[in-house]
């Protein structure tokens, strides 16, 4: 016969092993959660993730834009994929065409409403008088709303455009991505705004932007994932243009990288209260900044090089000036020169002065899919689950 001491170790063993097994279903709930099953993707934002609303509604960015991967210009500012082209690919999702883009599009599985050059509050000057795109978040919104409203209609309608349009059980059951704010920054930056005074319109900015999301919601959507913006301080267009900046250990723009950060920081605390004001929504806010930035300070370790420097550009320390983009033809010395691109742009993490290359986005989207830069650390292919931690 066992003692009564034995019988009281099994039982705390025993109690011990329920406690841990408890535990450690707590503190991983991520292994009894299946993936998601997003049959469509709504996409609203700047540059970042335009996959040719800015080449439908003004120009197509010129060659050597998309040598990479399409071997063509394909409305992308980068020399192939970008990170949304990656996202679609990651649930077995064709490339979203652009709303803009009246010619060879299909909406069946979602719709791209973002414009390079996009803000998220109303630029003061917009093309051509100026370099901000009109579609601002607000209208990209009433573009999903009419798009949304128009794609009913067709389907009911039947006809040869029906199966070119999303299903109606799509939308609410689709992911809305968003990936803007950079330009709102950027306003400031050349309106000769101080520091202190570009910092000052964030709160305005994040509130606009935190407008849209709860409308977007009404509408029916669950589901978002929410890009945070990068390190605007690495970018040659603010290096050059602002040299007098203090640099940081990667020779990057400390204080333009501070407004980025104050950006992020009040976006997070937006997404935050979205969260308790719709708790039936799954809102994922991603560190988009910190994964970019480890490609500035730790380009060598990623399998990068010059990560200043502009892969498809001309002159100066940073292969970038203002009235040298990329694509164009310029004069030096009576000479005329096409502006191309660097030989390797796969080693290379700017593709001209203002975006990333294909390389670079595929490392971002590799970093952020893992949900390890995500609140509430989710992998994106859950990112239709609310945690339960909030």
């Amino acid at each position: 016969m066992e003692s009564p001491s034995t019988i009281r170790v099994a039982t705390s063993l025993c109690y011990f092993c329920v406690l841990l097994s408890f535990t450690t279903t707590v503190i991983d709930p991520v292994v009894a959660l299946e993936n998601c099953k997003f049959p469509a993707i709504f996409n609203l934002g700047d540059s970042n993730s335009d996959t040719g609303g800015y080449a439908a509604a003004f120009s197509q960015p010129p060659w050597p834009y998309g040598r990479t991967f399409f071997r063509m210009p394909a409305g992308r500012f980068s020399d192939g994929r970008l990170m949304i082209d990656f996202i679609a690919n990651s649930f077995g999702l064709p490339f979203l065409s652009a709303y803009l883009n009246s010619l060879g599009s299909n909406y069946t599985n979602g719709a791209n409403f973002a414009t390079a050059a996009s803000t998220i509050r109303l630029p003061t000057s917009i093309i051509p008088a100026g370099g901000l795109s009109p579609f601002y978040l607000d209208l990209q919104y009433d573009q999903f709303v009419q798009f949304k409203s128009r794609t009913l209609k067709i389907r009911k309608r039947g006809g040869v455009y029906k199966d070119l349009m999303p299903k109606e059980e799509y939308f609410p059951k689709a992911l809305y991505t968003l990936d803007i704010g950079q330009n709102d920054l950027g306003e400031g930056f050349f309106a000769n705004k101080s520091i202190q005074e570009v910092n000052a319109t964030v709160p305005d900015i994040i509130n606009g932007f935190s407008t849209n999301v709860r409308r977007i919601y009404k509408s029916g959507a669950r589901s978002f994932w929410i890009h945070n913006t990068g390190p605007i301080g690495c970018l040659a267009y603010i290096l050059v243009n602002f040299q007098a900046a203090q640099r940081d250990s990667a020779g990057c723009s400390k204080p333009h990288n501070e407004v980025a950060q104050y950006f992020n920081y009040k976006l997070k605390e937006a997404v935050a209260q979205l969260r308790k004001d719709f708790p039936l929504a799954a809102i994922t806010y991603v560190d988009v900044y910190s994964v970019k930035y480890s490609l500035f300070s730790q380009p060598k370790k990623y399998g990068f090089e010059l990560p200043l420097v502009v892969c498809c550009g001309y002159g100066g320390e940073y292969n970038y000036g203002n009235d040298a983009s990329c694509g164009s033809t310029i004069t030096v010395n009576g000479s005329q020169i096409f502006v191309g691109s660097c030989e390797r742009p796969s080693l290379r993490v700017n593709w001209d002065g203002v975006h990333y290359t294909e390389a670079a986005n595929k490392f971002v989207f590799d970093q952020i899919s893992s949900g390890a830069f995500s609140d509430p650390p989710l992998p994106l292919k859950m990112a239709c689950h609310r945690n339960a931690s909030y």
